[in-house]
Protein backbone atom coordinates (compact mmCIF):
# COMPACT_ATOMS: atom_id res chain seq x y z
CA UNK A 1 0.00 0.00 0.00
CA UNK A 2 1.38 3.48 -1.04
CA UNK A 3 0.52 6.26 1.10
CA UNK A 4 -0.39 9.81 0.00
CA UNK A 5 -0.14 13.08 1.82
CA UNK A 6 -1.90 15.90 -0.20
CA UNK A 7 -0.88 19.49 0.26
CA UNK A 8 -2.69 22.65 -0.34
CA UNK A 9 -3.68 25.96 0.15
CA UNK A 10 -6.63 26.91 -1.66
CA UNK A 11 -10.25 25.15 -2.65
CA UNK A 12 -9.08 21.69 -2.64
CA UNK A 13 -11.27 20.38 -5.74
CA UNK A 14 -8.12 18.18 -6.99
CA UNK A 15 -7.46 16.91 -3.30
CA UNK A 16 -11.31 15.80 -3.70
CA UNK A 17 -10.41 14.25 -6.76
CA UNK A 18 -7.64 12.56 -6.03
CA UNK A 19 -9.38 11.27 -2.80
CA UNK A 20 -12.24 9.84 -4.08
CA UNK A 21 -10.27 8.63 -7.31
CA UNK A 22 -8.27 6.41 -4.67
CA UNK A 23 -11.06 5.60 -1.99
CA UNK A 24 -11.35 2.46 -3.00
CA UNK A 25 -7.69 1.62 -3.84
CA UNK A 26 -6.22 -1.00 -2.32
CA UNK A 27 -2.81 0.09 -3.73
CA UNK A 28 -2.96 3.40 -3.41
CA UNK A 29 -4.59 5.56 0.05
CA UNK A 30 -4.83 9.33 0.71
CA UNK A 31 -3.77 9.33 4.67
CA UNK A 32 -3.27 12.95 5.58
CA UNK A 33 -3.57 16.79 4.36
CA UNK A 34 -1.56 19.45 4.95
CA UNK A 35 -2.08 23.36 4.51
CA UNK A 36 -1.29 26.54 5.44
CA UNK A 37 -4.50 28.14 5.66
CA UNK A 38 -6.73 27.51 8.39
CA UNK A 39 -9.26 28.93 6.13
CA UNK A 40 -8.51 27.56 3.02
CA UNK A 41 -11.78 25.40 1.50
CA UNK A 42 -9.44 22.21 1.47
CA UNK A 43 -10.10 21.80 4.85
CA UNK A 44 -14.04 21.54 4.79
CA UNK A 45 -12.84 18.64 1.77
CA UNK A 46 -10.78 16.88 3.90
CA UNK A 47 -13.49 16.74 7.01
CA UNK A 48 -16.39 15.68 4.68
CA UNK A 49 -13.61 13.03 3.22
CA UNK A 50 -12.50 11.89 6.82
CA UNK A 51 -9.18 12.60 5.94
CA UNK A 52 -7.06 13.98 8.95
CA UNK A 53 -5.64 17.86 8.10
CA UNK A 54 -2.48 19.22 9.01
CA UNK A 55 -1.93 23.08 9.43
CA UNK A 56 1.69 24.28 8.78
CA UNK A 57 3.11 27.77 8.75
CA UNK A 58 5.90 28.93 6.53
CA UNK A 59 8.21 29.04 9.55
CA UNK A 60 7.51 24.95 10.41
CA UNK A 61 7.29 23.85 6.87
CA UNK A 62 11.47 25.56 6.90
CA UNK A 63 12.38 23.48 9.53
CA UNK A 64 10.49 20.49 8.39
CA UNK A 65 11.01 18.86 12.13
CA UNK A 66 7.19 18.96 13.30
CA UNK A 67 5.52 18.00 10.33
CA UNK A 68 7.99 15.24 9.02
CA UNK A 69 6.61 13.35 12.81
CA UNK A 70 3.33 13.51 11.21
CA UNK A 71 4.29 12.52 8.07
CA UNK A 72 6.64 9.53 9.56
CA UNK A 73 3.60 8.94 12.00
CA UNK A 74 1.14 8.30 9.01
CA UNK A 75 3.83 6.16 7.30
CA UNK A 76 3.62 8.52 4.32
CA UNK A 77 5.12 7.42 1.21
CA UNK A 78 4.80 9.81 -1.38
CA UNK A 79 3.42 13.62 -1.54
CA UNK A 80 1.30 14.99 -3.90
CA UNK A 81 0.94 19.55 -4.25
CA UNK A 82 -2.41 20.21 -5.06
CA UNK A 83 -2.34 24.18 -5.26
CA UNK A 84 0.29 24.16 -2.06
CA UNK A 85 1.51 27.86 -2.43
CA UNK A 86 4.82 27.53 -0.03
CA UNK A 87 8.58 26.41 -1.01
CA UNK A 88 9.23 22.99 -0.29
CA UNK A 89 12.24 23.15 1.61
CA UNK A 90 15.48 21.34 0.87
CA UNK A 91 15.24 18.89 4.13
CA UNK A 92 11.71 17.82 2.97
CA UNK A 93 13.01 17.23 -0.70
CA UNK A 94 16.03 15.04 0.61
CA UNK A 95 13.77 13.40 2.96
CA UNK A 96 11.70 12.40 0.08
CA UNK A 97 13.42 12.31 -3.32
CA UNK A 98 11.48 12.22 -6.19
CA UNK A 99 8.76 11.08 -3.78
CA UNK A 100 6.92 14.70 -4.10
CA UNK A 101 4.69 15.16 -6.89
CA UNK A 102 3.27 18.75 -8.20
CA UNK A 103 0.85 19.91 -11.07
CA UNK A 104 0.94 23.45 -12.32
CA UNK A 105 -1.45 24.79 -14.68
CA UNK A 106 0.95 25.62 -17.57
CA UNK A 107 3.53 23.89 -20.31
CA UNK A 108 6.82 23.90 -17.89
CA UNK A 109 9.11 25.65 -18.18
CA UNK A 110 6.77 28.17 -19.69
CA UNK A 111 4.98 30.13 -16.90
CA UNK A 112 6.50 28.77 -13.69
CA UNK A 113 8.24 30.18 -10.77
CA UNK A 114 7.51 32.24 -7.51
CA UNK A 115 4.02 33.64 -7.75
CA UNK A 116 3.24 31.69 -11.11
CA UNK A 117 -0.06 29.78 -10.25
CA UNK A 118 -3.68 30.11 -11.22
CA UNK A 119 -4.94 32.96 -12.77
CA UNK A 120 -1.31 34.34 -12.91
CA UNK A 121 -0.76 31.86 -14.82
CA UNK A 122 -3.75 32.00 -16.85
CA UNK A 123 -3.02 35.83 -17.53
CA UNK A 124 0.62 35.92 -18.20
CA UNK A 125 -0.69 33.22 -21.25
CA UNK A 126 -3.49 35.05 -22.34
CA UNK A 127 -1.44 38.10 -22.24
CA UNK A 128 1.44 36.70 -24.19
CA UNK A 129 -1.55 35.66 -26.87
CA UNK A 130 0.22 31.59 -26.69
CA UNK A 131 -1.41 29.56 -29.12
CA UNK A 132 -1.59 26.64 -26.71
CA UNK A 133 -1.62 25.92 -23.07
CA UNK A 134 -1.67 22.76 -20.72
CA UNK A 135 -0.72 21.13 -17.77
CA UNK A 136 2.55 19.72 -16.44
CA UNK A 137 2.49 16.93 -13.50
CA UNK A 138 6.13 16.89 -12.34
CA UNK A 139 8.61 16.35 -9.37
CA UNK A 140 9.55 18.85 -6.92
CA UNK A 141 13.11 19.97 -6.38
CA UNK A 142 14.75 23.20 -4.75
CA UNK A 143 13.64 25.32 -7.54
CA UNK A 144 10.35 26.59 -8.06
CA UNK A 145 8.62 24.42 -11.05
CA UNK A 146 12.41 23.25 -12.14
CA UNK A 147 11.82 19.64 -11.06
CA UNK A 148 12.00 16.61 -13.64
CA UNK A 149 8.86 16.78 -15.85
CA UNK A 150 6.37 13.47 -15.22
CA UNK A 151 3.80 14.24 -17.54
CA UNK A 152 2.58 17.02 -20.19
CA UNK A 153 -1.09 17.76 -21.53
CA UNK A 154 -1.75 20.60 -24.17
CA UNK A 155 -4.55 22.11 -26.44
CA UNK A 156 -5.04 24.78 -28.64
CA UNK A 157 -6.34 27.94 -27.29
CA UNK A 158 -8.90 29.61 -29.67
CA UNK A 159 -8.47 33.50 -30.71
CA UNK A 160 -10.90 34.60 -28.43
CA UNK A 161 -9.92 32.44 -25.30
CA UNK A 162 -10.40 34.32 -22.42
CA UNK A 163 -9.67 33.67 -18.83
CA UNK A 164 -13.06 31.74 -17.87
CA UNK A 165 -12.90 29.64 -20.32
CA UNK A 166 -9.03 29.10 -20.06
CA UNK A 167 -9.62 28.51 -16.45
CA UNK A 168 -12.66 26.15 -16.80
CA UNK A 169 -9.83 23.81 -19.76
CA UNK A 170 -6.98 23.78 -17.30
CA UNK A 171 -9.46 22.38 -14.33
CA UNK A 172 -10.99 19.73 -16.73
CA UNK A 173 -7.67 18.64 -17.84
CA UNK A 174 -6.57 18.63 -14.02
CA UNK A 175 -9.64 16.62 -12.59
CA UNK A 176 -9.26 14.12 -15.46
CA UNK A 177 -5.65 13.37 -15.73
CA UNK A 178 -3.97 14.12 -12.31
CA UNK A 179 -4.92 11.00 -10.59
CA UNK A 180 -4.77 8.73 -13.09
CA UNK A 181 -1.05 10.16 -13.58
CA UNK A 182 -0.02 10.17 -10.13
CA UNK A 183 -1.05 6.37 -9.96
CA UNK A 184 0.80 5.51 -12.80
CA UNK A 185 4.48 7.43 -11.65
CA UNK A 186 3.72 5.99 -8.05
CA UNK A 187 3.74 2.40 -10.00
CA UNK A 188 6.70 2.88 -12.47
CA UNK A 189 9.32 4.21 -9.97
Amino acid sequence: MKRLAIFGSGAGSNAENICVYFNNSSDIKVVIMCTNRKDALIVERAKKLKVPMVFTSNSDLKKFDDLEKILVKHKVDYIILAGFLLKIPSKMINQYPNKIINIHPSLLPKYGGKGMYGENVYRAVLENKETESGISVHFVNQNYDEGKIIFQESFSLSPDENLESLTAKIHELEQSLFPKIIEKTLFSL
